[in-house]
């Protein structure tokens, strides 16, 4: 979401920084070149126009500050009312007593995957929720609703089967949520393949009776222009209060996300960012103005790392790093890990757009991903070692050419394979003996104490996920920095920079002369 739009400014503002004075002239054809940029992410046309008119009043009837160069106060210009576009602070979902939140929206875009992925959200939060299935007509739906509450263990309300009057569907549910320890409901109505007035007539009889604390408008960011026209429809029509954004983990153009809020002066409030329940973020206007223009969401990162990380036994991983002691049971403790973070960003390549600079060489990681095949590589490192005994994981160099051999047929690898991996993890505990290699290692990690820098995410002797990419280089060029020096300092230790330092996955075709 958003990489042709992100790639474009970066185009533009690369011009920009290069000039050492600002005059009308440039800044008229740097933001012509930004309002097409908008144009064709399907920013509503009016919204583009008053963006770019706000932008350019600002950028030349402000003087330079002193120790800045004139592009970048224009970048921070943008920044800034971009920001302001998407709402500028975060909106918080209104909870009072009775909690009750209505979800709307068209058929497709998310209705009842989004209720339930609230109600996970809201029972992390503390919360005790319950969902109501009130879309009678879609088939399965009510059964869906039902299998993703069981999923989370939260109560449902299901109405009889054949039931038709959504109304006395909703009244019936009131007198069921009696009986429920409960203290928010999510209402999962009925949507349309497009907006009509029987929908509308609907929606409007369960909004007039609920009285909801919420109406939340569930939208595709995907939908393009017609984004626009279904927001305001729904908004004149029930009074939406917020809006989620579905599917922003995707490749459209995400104009809708820049246009829905401008044109209903309604807040987004989440967006779902992959198909897990989990995948539901608090949408954070300023968060989200930084990765449109590629500086990544470090905070973002931070706080996806705190949800699935033990700390206790990352700390525990770390000092068995430091004393010489790591195995192949650290080794898979970190691998899972590492995996349960990037499931918590949408997969790999939701992990690595929230680093700062990484937007415009997704593409390239894609591709050396595709080529190297990482999952696979990945699956087949955790066979191997699970298929050791308990003895052979903590005393690695008891593996013998016998048990490689049954390792290797166990796992379904080929002996070289396992040959190659082996070999690296040996050569990577010897560097862990040496305190002077290690403390080379950890200075290498941007000063997180552990998880932080993410530092292994170049290729060559720092290896980390470039060795998941394989490829003989792992990432692109440029990308091995990680986070920046000093971001919560011994925040998450144990995490290594990703894989520990100097390994590569087998079949990613071993170093290559010349790189480090």
């Amino acid at each position: 979401m958003f990489g042709t739009l992100t790639d474009k400014l970066d185009d533009v503002f690369r011009k920009l920084r290069g000039l050492g004075a600002i005059s009308e002239s440039n800044v008229s054809d740097a933001l012509r070149e930004v309002r097409m940029a908008l144009l064709e992410a399907d920013v509503d046309f009016s919204v583009a126009r008053d963006f770019i008119a706000t932008v350019k009043e600002r950028a030349l009837g402000q003087d330079v500050l002193k120790g800045i160069k004139p592009g970048e106060q224009i970048v921070k210009i943008f920044h800034d009312e971009l920001t302001a576009l998407l709402g500028g602070d975060a909106a918080p979902l209104v909870l009072d007593p009775p909690a009750r939140i209505l979800m709307v929206g068209l058929n497709g875009a998310g209705k009842t995957t989004t209720s339930a992925k609230l109600a996970l959200r809201l029972k992390k939060d503390g919360r005790r929720p319950a969902l109501v299935a009130c879309d009678l007509y879609r088939p399965a739906a009510v059964e869906q609703l039902a299998t993703l509450a069981r999923e989370i263990g939260v109560p449902v309300y299901q109405p009889a089967p054949g039931s038709t009057n959504v109304l006395q569907c909703v009244k019936d549910s009131l007198k069921w949520l009696e009986t429920q320890n409960v203290n928010a409901v999510i209402f999962d109505t009925a949507g349309r393949q497009e907006v009509d007035d029987a929908l509308i007539a609907e929606l409007k009889s369960v909004r007039d009776f609920l009285n909801p604390g919420e109406v939340l408008l569930v939208a595709d960011a995907a939908t393009g222009q017609q984004a626009v026209s279904v927001a305001r429809t729904f908004d004149e029509a029930v009074g939406i209060t917020g809006i989620v954004l579905t599917k922003l983990d995707g490749d459209a153009r995400g104009g809708a996300a820049l246009s829905m809020r401008a044109v209903t002066r309604k807040p987004v409030k989440f967006s779902g960012t992959g198909e897990k329940l989990d995948h539901l973020d608090a949408f954070v206007p300023d968060r989200m103005a930084q990765r449109i223009l590629g500086m990544g969401d470090i905070v973002g990162l931070v706080e996806r790392a705190a949800e699935v990380i033990d700390e206790e036994q990352a700390m525990k991983t770390m000092e068995r790093m430091m004393s010489s002691e790591f195995n192949f049971n650290d080794f898979l403790d970190q691998l899972k890990m590492m995996k349960k973070l990037t499931e918590s960003s949408g997969g790999l390549m939701g992990l690595l757009g929230l680093l700062p600079g990484v937007g415009k060489q997704l593409k390239q990681v894609k591709e050396q991903m595709k080529a190297a095949a990482g999952d696979d590589k990945i699956r087949r490192i955790e066979a191997m070692i699970l298929s050791m005994t308990p003895k052979e994981r903590s005393r690695p160099e008891i593996i013998n050419g016998r048990r490689r051999t049954r390792i290797a047929a166990g796992s379904g690898n080929t002996l070289s394979e396992l040959n190659q991996f082996l070999k690296q993890f040996s050569e990577m505990r010897k560097m862990m003996k040496d305190k002077g290699k290690m403390g080379s290692l950890m200075a290498g990690m941007g000063g997180m104490g552990g998880m932080g820098g993410m530092g292994g995410m170049g290729g060559g002797a720092g290896g980390g996920l470039g060795g998941l990419l394989g490829g003989g280089g792992g990432m692109p060029p440029g990308m091995g920095g990680g986070l920046p020096p000093g971001m919560g300092r011994g925040g998450f230790p144990g995490m290594g920079g990703g894989m520990p330092g100097g390994f590569r996955f087998p079949g990613g075709g071993g170093k290559k002369k010349g790189r480090r």
